[in-house]
């Protein structure tokens, strides 16, 4: 398996995120069942979602919170 990292993401509405990776895939990810662990709690409130970097590899929030692009890749629609 080849390293896969994000290219592009686009905030588009409620915890929805469009996603580019390296590989040429795109798509949206919904993260709203997915921000049960407590790191991904804060970003419950959509102001603090919206607030995301994209780092060198993923998508990263203040509180330190991200996903691994492997997970997000699987999570593709």
């Amino acid at each position: 398996m080849s390293l896969v990292w994000i290219t592009k993401a686009n905030y588009l509405r409620d915890y929805q995120i469009e996603i580019e990776f390296n590989n040429n895939k795109k798509g949206i990810v919904d993260f709203k069942g997915h921000l049960d662990k407590k790191i991904f709690q804060p970003l419950k409130e959509l102001d603090t979602f919206r607030r995301f970097k994209l780092n060198s590899w993923t998508l990263e929030w203040e509180n330190g919170a991200d996903f691994s692009p492997e997970f997000l890749l699987e999570n593709l629609s």
